[in-house]
Protein backbone atom coordinates (compact mmCIF):
# COMPACT_ATOMS: atom_id res chain seq x y z
CA UNK A 1 0.00 0.00 0.00
CA UNK A 2 1.11 3.65 -0.81
CA UNK A 3 -0.02 7.02 0.51
CA UNK A 4 -0.07 9.87 -0.85
CA UNK A 5 0.54 13.34 0.27
CA UNK A 6 -0.19 16.78 -1.37
CA UNK A 7 1.03 18.64 1.29
CA UNK A 8 -0.55 22.39 1.62
CA UNK A 9 -0.38 25.27 4.26
CA UNK A 10 -3.96 24.46 5.37
CA UNK A 11 -5.29 21.35 3.94
CA UNK A 12 -3.81 18.40 2.52
CA UNK A 13 -4.97 15.85 0.09
CA UNK A 14 -4.31 12.05 1.16
CA UNK A 15 -5.13 8.77 -0.64
CA UNK A 16 -4.27 5.25 -0.12
CA UNK A 17 -3.79 2.95 -2.89
CA UNK A 18 -2.64 -0.22 -3.98
CA UNK A 19 0.08 -1.41 -6.20
CA UNK A 20 -2.14 -2.28 -8.35
CA UNK A 21 -3.84 1.36 -8.43
CA UNK A 22 -6.68 0.49 -6.41
CA UNK A 23 -7.98 3.43 -3.86
CA UNK A 24 -8.49 2.60 -0.51
CA UNK A 25 -8.69 5.53 1.04
CA UNK A 26 -9.01 9.49 -0.45
CA UNK A 27 -9.98 12.69 1.82
CA UNK A 28 -8.91 16.60 1.94
CA UNK A 29 -7.57 16.90 5.31
CA UNK A 30 -6.97 19.73 7.57
CA UNK A 31 -3.24 20.19 7.71
CA UNK A 32 -3.20 20.54 11.61
CA UNK A 33 -4.16 17.07 11.68
CA UNK A 34 -2.08 15.45 9.36
CA UNK A 35 -0.14 13.81 11.64
CA UNK A 36 -2.79 11.62 13.16
CA UNK A 37 -3.98 11.30 9.91
CA UNK A 38 -0.80 9.55 8.59
CA UNK A 39 -0.55 7.43 11.69
CA UNK A 40 -4.22 5.53 11.74
CA UNK A 41 -3.47 5.01 7.80
CA UNK A 42 -0.07 3.48 8.51
CA UNK A 43 -1.40 1.14 11.07
CA UNK A 44 -4.71 0.56 8.83
CA UNK A 45 -3.46 -0.15 5.77
CA UNK A 46 0.19 -1.44 6.54
CA UNK A 47 2.11 1.50 4.45
CA UNK A 48 4.93 0.51 2.62
CA UNK A 49 6.22 4.26 1.68
CA UNK A 50 4.55 7.96 1.49
CA UNK A 51 4.44 9.22 -1.55
CA UNK A 52 5.10 13.07 -0.88
CA UNK A 53 4.18 16.07 -3.29
CA UNK A 54 7.51 17.94 -4.27
CA UNK A 55 5.24 21.61 -3.65
CA UNK A 56 6.87 24.49 -1.30
CA UNK A 57 5.36 22.79 2.20
CA UNK A 58 6.71 19.60 1.47
CA UNK A 59 9.44 19.61 4.09
CA UNK A 60 6.60 19.94 6.88
CA UNK A 61 5.06 17.14 5.51
CA UNK A 62 8.12 14.69 5.42
CA UNK A 63 9.07 15.46 9.11
CA UNK A 64 5.33 14.25 9.77
CA UNK A 65 5.76 11.35 7.66
CA UNK A 66 9.01 10.47 9.08
CA UNK A 67 7.71 10.57 12.72
CA UNK A 68 5.60 8.19 12.36
CA UNK A 69 8.24 6.18 11.39
CA UNK A 70 7.44 5.71 7.46
CA UNK A 71 9.71 6.67 4.39
CA UNK A 72 8.88 8.91 2.11
CA UNK A 73 9.92 9.57 -2.08
CA UNK A 74 8.88 12.79 -3.56
CA UNK A 75 7.37 13.32 -6.56
CA UNK A 76 7.13 16.60 -8.53
CA UNK A 77 4.09 17.97 -8.28
CA UNK A 78 4.10 20.31 -11.66
CA UNK A 79 0.74 20.45 -13.42
CA UNK A 80 -1.05 17.91 -11.01
CA UNK A 81 -3.81 20.67 -10.02
CA UNK A 82 -5.12 20.45 -14.13
CA UNK A 83 -4.61 17.17 -14.26
CA UNK A 84 -6.87 16.75 -10.61
CA UNK A 85 -9.45 18.88 -12.22
CA UNK A 86 -9.87 16.60 -15.16
CA UNK A 87 -10.12 13.94 -13.38
CA UNK A 88 -12.45 15.47 -10.83
CA UNK A 89 -15.26 16.38 -13.90
CA UNK A 90 -14.65 12.84 -14.97
CA UNK A 91 -15.46 10.97 -11.86
CA UNK A 92 -18.25 13.81 -11.50
CA UNK A 93 -19.65 14.70 -15.08
CA UNK A 94 -21.36 18.18 -14.48
CA UNK A 95 -24.89 18.49 -14.81
CA UNK A 96 -27.99 20.72 -15.97
CA UNK A 97 -26.64 24.03 -17.33
CA UNK A 98 -23.08 23.39 -16.65
CA UNK A 99 -23.12 20.04 -19.39
CA UNK A 100 -23.50 23.27 -21.75
CA UNK A 101 -20.20 24.49 -20.95
CA UNK A 102 -16.75 22.82 -21.39
CA UNK A 103 -15.27 21.59 -18.18
CA UNK A 104 -12.12 23.26 -19.14
CA UNK A 105 -14.50 26.70 -18.18
CA UNK A 106 -14.97 25.66 -14.88
CA UNK A 107 -13.61 25.36 -11.18
CA UNK A 108 -14.48 21.86 -9.34
CA UNK A 109 -16.87 22.73 -6.57
CA UNK A 110 -14.56 21.48 -3.77
CA UNK A 111 -10.91 21.08 -3.32
CA UNK A 112 -8.95 18.40 -5.48
CA UNK A 113 -6.45 17.61 -3.64
CA UNK A 114 -7.45 14.14 -2.88
CA UNK A 115 -6.83 13.64 -6.24
CA UNK A 116 -3.60 15.72 -6.61
CA UNK A 117 -2.35 13.06 -3.84
CA UNK A 118 -3.95 10.21 -6.04
CA UNK A 119 -2.38 11.20 -9.19
CA UNK A 120 0.87 11.53 -7.00
CA UNK A 121 1.30 7.93 -6.20
CA UNK A 122 0.44 6.67 -10.10
CA UNK A 123 3.20 8.92 -10.89
CA UNK A 124 5.25 7.13 -9.08
CA UNK A 125 4.13 3.35 -9.52
CA UNK A 126 4.55 4.62 -13.07
CA UNK A 127 7.98 5.38 -12.55
CA UNK A 128 8.66 2.76 -10.92
CA UNK A 129 7.59 0.34 -14.04
CA UNK A 130 9.14 2.53 -16.71
CA UNK A 131 12.68 1.74 -14.38
CA UNK A 132 12.35 -2.05 -14.66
Amino acid sequence: MFMGIDPGRDKCGVAVLTAAGDIKFQRVVVTDELDSVIKSLATEYKIERVILGDGTTHKAAATKVKAAGLTYQLVDEKHTTEEARREYWKKNPPRGWRKLLPTSMQVPPEPVDAIVAEILVRRYLISCVNRN
